[in-house]
């Protein structure tokens, strides 16, 4: 069977290193890779975090390309006082919401907040600061950018459902 090797985080492309295979005395119900098709996998993309050891399934892994079409990846550098004490994590439904800046105003004529996904989140050693990336619809990106770009943003953990 297949096994991951090390932890492969939703989104990232899958190398030959992220693999191994293993034997175990299997379950017919269970439906996990085997062991002979793992260079299928090499070259497609987690669809969701696979943890180091963690046998993999067919639903595990994907051709889709990362930004699907229509959406629209922004990194955001978050200080301490911008972000929850929990490091938001893949798949994570979050708001970035509009802060005021030093002139304690908002800026006009845009939405308050974007709904986004965490689809990466890490830690800067050298700022602290926790850097996330959020995908997002194409036609809000943009301003998201410019906005997160300002440094007057603050992220809001959603429940995944609402």
């Amino acid at each position: 069977m297949v096994a991951a090797r090390n932890t492969i985080d939703r989104g990232d492309l899958i190398t030959a290193d992220d693999l191994t295979t293993t034997q175990i005395s299997g379950d017919n119900a269970l439906k996990i890779v085997p062991g002979e098709t793992l260079d299928e996998l090499v070259g497609k993309r987690a669809a969701l975090d696979i943890s180091a050891g963690g046998l993999l399934t067919p639903e595990m892994t994907t051709e889709d390309n990362m930004p699907p079409a229509g959406k629209s990846i922004v990194g955001i550098s978050l200080t301490p006082a911008q972000v929850p004490a929990i490091t938001p994590r893949n798949g994570d439904k979050v708001r970035v919401v509009a802060t005021t800046g030093e002139g304690g105003e908002l800026a006009s004529g845009a939405p308050l907040a974007t709904s986004a996904e965490v689809i990466g989140a890490s830690t800067d050693e050298v700022s602290g600061n926790t850097v996330v990336n959020v995908l997002v619809p194409y036609a809000d990106a943009a301003v998201l950018a410019d906005r997160a770009s300002t440094g007057n943003v603050a992220l809001v953990v959603d429940p995944l459902e609402r």
